[in-house]
């Protein structure tokens, strides 16, 4: 027996623009290291396994998988997942809201005209980063520390510090370095000018399995805690565009939107790029 798979482009401006993706439909009966190595053959950023749900409220349950770890939340996987969801079939219970499970809990996502958009998951931890972790980040991004206008936890399951510069072309700008013995997550964020078709630079930084520092096309979780950031420290007060991936050769487009009450939803647009079948992995654990 087989079982279907996909490669999904997410927060995409056109084909072959965004953050791929792999979604395996299945494989429940694996354990975790058989997920783990599968996600490691197909060596992308993430690998989503689909699953039916297992509590109350979710319409389907996502196990979220880097090269080396399992992930309670990402943002790409998030959207990625739940349109190939729908792609497959799947119908939601409410018909304005789909809930996806994961490490994180329930993530509401709701259909945006051709994008699908999810509610910013908390902050696990917030506020401000000390004298010395700034200084840490300055080197690993190989500037000076004052050229950091501010910085703060936006750890929403990755690990991610938010790092303000200020403008998109000193983030577009910025060399880090090329590895680290100890774990990053380096979220860039940078504003462009007044009038332009997107309003934010976004770049994130972080060391890889063996420690190789790497850059991600387009991050989802990043962008989510960026806009819940963004607006608690009175930065944006209303919806905009942020590109990423553009140092990359890449056109992500992230589109973020508010609630009356602040609740910040990460949209973008994903596409299904191939499609096909994998063995029976039953037989792989």
């Amino acid at each position: 027996m087989t079982t279907p798979f996909s490669l999904v482009d997410v927060f995409h401006d056109g084909p072959f623009t965004g953050n791929p993706l792999a979604v395996v439909q299945g494989g429940g009966d694996l354990d975790t290291e058989t997920m783990q190595a599968i996600t490691r053959w197909f060596n992308l950023s993430e690998t989503v396994f689909l699953l039916p749900p297992s509590v109350p409220g979710a319409d389907y349950h996502a196990r979220i998988f880097t090269l080396d770890r399992e992930l309670p939340f990402a943002g790409h996987p998030t959207l990625g997942a739940c349109h190939a969801w729908l792609a497959a079939g799947g119908a939601a219970a409410a018909a304005d809201r789909i809930v996806q499970q994961c490490g994180a809990g329930l993530i509401p996502i709701r259909p945006e005209g051709d994008r699908l958009a999810f509610a910013a998951p908390p902050l696990l931890r917030s506020g401000p980063v000390d004298a010395e972790t700034r200084a840490t980040l300055a080197a690993a991004l190989r500037i000076a520390p004052e050229a950091i206008v501010d910085a703060a936890w936006a750890d929403n399951g990755p690990g991610w510090v938010a790092v303000l510069l200020d403008s998109a072309e000193a983030v577009l700008a910025v060399e880090p370095v090329r590895h680290s013995d100890d774990r990053i997550e380096i979220g860039l964020i940078g504003a462009h000018p007044a009038g332009r078709p997107v309003d934010w630079e976004i770049r994130t930084i972080f060391s890889g399995a063996f420690g190789t520092v790497i850059e991600d096309p387009v991050t989802g979780s990043f962008n989510a805690s960026a806009a819940q950031w963004l607006y608690d420290s009175g930065r944006v007060t209303g919806s905009y565009v942020a590109a990423q991936g553009t140092r990359l050769d890449r056109r992500g487009r992230i589109f973020v939107d508010y609630d009356a009450d602040g609740e910040a939803w990460i949209g973008g647009r994903s596409m299904t790029i191939a499609a096909g079948t994998l063995p029976g992995l039953s037989s792989l654990a």
